[in-house]
C-alpha cells in the first residue's frame, strides 16, 4: 500500500511538473533564458521547485495596477501630448544644448513612459549617508504642509527612529505625513510599529503585504523605489534606504557608498505623481485625491533637464533598461557605470561590447563585498566577459558599493533605484532620474573617478588567475542568473 501511494505521489508530481512546464512555455511568454532556467528547476528538484515557482516564478498580470484619476487635473497628460507633438514638429524649445543632443531619448521616455521633461531644476548630489540623511532630516523638520516618504527598506533602528520621531512630531503639528514601505524589504517591521504616527494623524501603508507570515503570493514583485517629497517642492530619489547600515554602521559592509539626489524644481511634480500612484495602490482606506497643495507652483530653481522614469512588472516595456541602453548607444567618448549587481541580459551585454569594440572608454565599478552570494559570482562572470572586449572593471574596496549610476560623455546621466540586473529590469518597481545637464553629469563622473582611487582594477590577467572553485561558482550562478 505504501509503495502504491509513493508511486501515485511521484506520478502526480511528474504530471504536475509537465503541465507547469507547458504553462511556462506556451502561456507565460517569458524570454528563453528564464524559461529554460525554470524548467531546469522544476525537473531537477520537482517538489521544492514547484513551491519555489509558486513563490517566485509567477508573472504579475495586473497591467493597470496603478491608477489615479487626479492625473487629468494636474494637466500632466496634456503637457506630455504637447511635448511629443512639439518634438515631432521640431518646435520644442530646449533651454540647454545638453538636452537637445538627447532629443531622441527624451522622446522615447515621453512615448514609452509618459515621462515629462522638466528644465528648471536644481540638483544636489549626495554620495555619503551622513550628509544625505542630515539634509533630509532638515527638510522634514521644515515641512509646512505634507511629507510623503517611501522606502524599500525602513528599519526602526537608530537612523529610522530619528526619522520616525521627526515624522511623529510634524504630524502632531498638523503636517500630513504618509509613510509607505515595502513589506518584504522592510521585513521585521509592521504597520503596528508605527502606531504613534497614526495616532498623531499620519498614515502608514505597506506595499504588497503578506497574507500571513512567510506567505506572500507577490513575493517576487517588490517596490524598490525610494522617494521623498516635502510640501510638493523638494524631492529625493536614489539608492539609500533607511537603516543604520546606510550610515556605515554595519561591520559586515563597512562604509556604505551610495548616490542620492535632492531635487528642487518641476521634476518634483512627476516624483509626487509616482508616490501617489504607489500610495493609492497600497491604500484602500486613505487614497489621495487631487489637491493643489500637492502640486504647488514652483519658481525656477535651476536649469537642469530631468525626466523621472519608472518601470515595473505591470508594464510590457522595460523603460529604465531602455533608457540605459539608449545612453550607452549614444555614447561617443566614455560610459561610466556603478552598480552593486551586474547581471545584464543579452541586449545590454551586446551594447556594451559594441561600445568597447568601437573605441569608447567603458568603465564598470562593482563592490568587493557580496550581499547576495549567487548574484555576486554571476556579476563577476559577466564583467569578465566584457574585459575581453576592452572594458575596464574596478572593484570598490572602501566598503560596500550600492550606487546605481550611469554617466555618458559628461553630458547625460541617470541615478535612481534600478540595478543592472534582470530583477530590476523585469520584476521590481523602480524609479530613476534621467539627467540632461553637463555640470551635473560632470560632477557624477568626478565622483566615479574619485572612487577609482579606492578601487582595484580587475585586469584580464587577474581574472584568468581565478581558482577552479571560483570558476565553478561563476558557472553555477550564471546558469541561475535569469531567476536570481
Amino acid at each position: 500500500m505504501f509503495e502504491y501511494f509513493l508511486s501515485f505521489g511521484f506520478t502526480s508530481i511528474i504530471i504536475l511538473n509537465i503541465f507547469l512546464a507547458i504553462f511556462l512555455i506556451f502561456l507565460e511568454r517569458r524570454d528563453a533564458s528564464a524559461t529554460w532556467a525554470w524548467l531546469m528547476i522544476l525537473f531537477f528538484i520537482p517538489v521544492i521547485g514547484f513551491i519555489v515557482y509558486l513563490l517566485l516564478g509567477r508573472q504579475l498580470r495586473q497591467k493597470h495596477l496603478f491608477r489615479w484619476e487626479g492625473r487629468s487635473q494636474i494637466g500632466i497628460d496634456n503637457l506630455i501630448d504637447y511635448q511629443i507633438e512639439a518634438i515631432e514638429a521640431g518646435t520644442f524649445v530646449f533651454r540647454l544644448a545638453d538636452s537637445l543632443v538627447y532629443k531622441d531619448m527624451i522622446y522615447m521616455h515621453l512615448r514609452n513612459n509618459h515621462a515629462v521633461l522638466t528644465q528648471d531644476n536644481a540638483v544636489t548630489i549626495f554620495n555619503d549617508g551622513e550628509k544625505k540623511f542630515s539634509a533630509l532630516l532638515e527638510d522634514l523638520d521644515r515641512a509646512k504642509d505634507h511629507i510623503h516618504i517611501q522606502y524599500y527598506i525602513f528599519r526602526l533602528d537608530k537612523l529610522g527612529t530619528r526619522i520616525y520621531d521627526v515624522l511623529v512630531r510634524k504630524a502632531k503639528q498638523g503636517v500630513k505625513v504618509r509613510l509607505l514601505f515595502d513589506d518584504m524589504g522592510s521585513r521585521g517591521v509592521k504597520k503596528n510599529d508605527f502606531q504613534e504616527l497614526t495616532d498623531s494623524g499620519g498614515d502608514v501603508e505597506t506595499f504588497f503585504p503578506s497574507i500571513m507570515p512567510l506567505v506572500n503570493p507577490r513575493l517576487n514583485f517588490r517596490n524598490h523605489r525610494k522617494i521623498v517629497v516635502v510640501d510638493g517642492r523638494i524631492g529625493y530619489i536614489g539608492g539609500f534606504n533607511v537603516g543604520d547600515e546606510y550610515l556605515g554602521l554595519d561591520q559586515k559592509f563597512g562604509y556604505w557608498r551610495d548616490t542620492h539626489l535632492r531635487l528642487e524644481g518641476s521634476a518634483v511634480h512627476p516624483l509626487q505623481t509616482r508616490f501617489i500612484l504607489d500610495w493609492n495602490q497600497a491604500s484602500k482606506d486613505h487614497e489621495i485625491e487631487y489637491s493643489d497643495r500637492y502640486f504647488p507652483a514652483i519658481p525656477q530653481k535651476g536649469s537642469v533637464g530631468i525626466q523621472i522614469v519608472s518601470s515595473g512588472p505591470d508594464s510590457e516595456w522595460e523603460q529604465i533598461k531602455n533608457g540605459y541602453l539608449k545612453l550607452i548607444n549614444m555614447a561617443k567618448k566614455y560610459i561610466y557605470i556603478q552598480t552593486p549587481y551586474f547581471i545584464p541580459d543579452s541586449s545590454f551585454m551586446d551594447s556594451l561590447r559594441i561600445a568597447c569594440l568601437s573605441g569608447i572608454d567603458v568603465r564598470i565599478m562593482i563592490p568587493n563585498k557580496p550581499d547576495h552570494m549567487f548574484v555576486y559570482w554571476a556579476t563577476y562572470s559577466y564583467v569578465g566577459n566584457l574585459l575581453k572586449a576592452g572594458a575596464k572593471v574596478y572593484i570598490y574596496e572602501n566598503g560596500f558599493l550600492h550606487t546605481k549610476m550611469v554617466v555618458v560623455d559628461d553630458e547625460a546621466s541617470t541615478v535612481g533605484t534600478a540595478n543592472i540586473d534582470l530583477r530590476s529590469f523585469k520584476l521590481n518597481f523602480e524609479v530613476n532620474a534621467f539627467i540632461y545637464d553637463r555640470e551635473t553629469s560632470h560632477q557624477l563622473a568626478e565622483l566615479f573617478e574619485q572612487d577609482m582611487l579606492l578601487s582595484t582594477e580587475l585586469t584580464m590577467e587577474l581574472y584568468e588567475e581565478r581558482s577552479r572553485i571560483i570558476k565553478m561558482k561563476e558557472s553555477l550562478s550564471r546558469l541561475l542568473s535569469p531567476v536570481l
